[in-house]
C-alpha cells in the first residue's frame, strides 16, 4: 500500500519490478491487440489499423502534414512517407503544396477517402467496446484520467532538458 498521499514515492523499485507486469508492457500489449483488432476489422475496407489511425488524424484536422503525423505517431519520417505513399496509391489521400510554405506538403482526404471516413468510426466503437467489456462508464472515465495523467507526465519529461529518462521514437516500445 502506498503511504505517500501525494504520490511522490517511486511506485516501481528493484524489489517489485516485473517486466511482464509493468505498466509499459501492459499498455504496449493492449495497444498491439487493439491495432490487430483494427487490422482485422479494416480488411474489407482495404486499409490497415495503422492506416486507419493516420486517415482519422487527417480527416479530423489533427495532422495536415507528414511532420505533424510523425510527432503524433512516433513513426520516423521514412516510415511515415511509405505509409502516406500507400494511402496515396490507394487513392485515399492527396498531397498538395502549402500556400504559405512551398516546402511543406499538406495532406487531405480525396473523395474516396471522404467516402470511406463515415465507415471508420463504427470500427473504433466496435473494437473499443469489445476490449472494454465489463468496464463501467465510471471505470472508463477513471481509466482515461489515469492515461491522460501519464501522458501529461510524459510531455513534461520531453520538455525537461535535465530529465534522465530516455525517450524512444519506436512505436510499441515498452518497459
Amino acid at each position: 500500500m502506498n503511504t505517500d498521499p501525494r504520490g511522490t514515492e517511486p511506485l516501481y523499485t528493484s524489489e517489485n519490478y516485473n517486466p511482464e507486469e509493468s505498466i509499459g508492457r501492459l499498455i504496449a500489449d493492449v495497444s498491439g491487440r487493439l491495432l490487430s483488432a483494427f487490422d482485422d476489422e479494416m480488411t474489407g475496407m482495404g486499409i490497415t489499423g495503422a492506416q486507419w489511425v493516420i486517415l482519422m488524424r487527417i480527416a479530423n484536422g489533427c495532422g495536415s502534414t507528414a511532420a505533424e503525423l510523425c510527432r503524433f505517431s512516433r513513426y520516423d519520417t521514412g516510415s511515415m512517407t511509405r505509409m502516406l505513399d500507400r494511402l496515396e496509391e490507394k487513392g485515399l489521400i492527396h498531397r498538395a503544396r502549402s500556400d504559405k510554405d512551398r516546402r511543406v506538403m499538406c495532406l487531405e482526404l480525396t473523395e474516396a477517402g471522404r467516402d470511406l471516413y463515415p465507415l471508420m468510426p463504427p470500427v473504433a466503437i466496435k473494437v473499443l467496446n469489445a476490449h472494454l467489456r465489463g468496464f463501467t462508464r465510471d471505470e472508463l472515465e477513471q481509466f482515461k484520467g489515469f492515461l491522460n495523467r501519464m501522458r501529461a507526465n510524459s510531455e513534461q519529461l520531453t520538455q525537461d532538458p535535465a530529465s534522465t529518462v530516455q525517450r524512444t521514437s519506436r512505436p510499441g516500445a515498452a518497459v
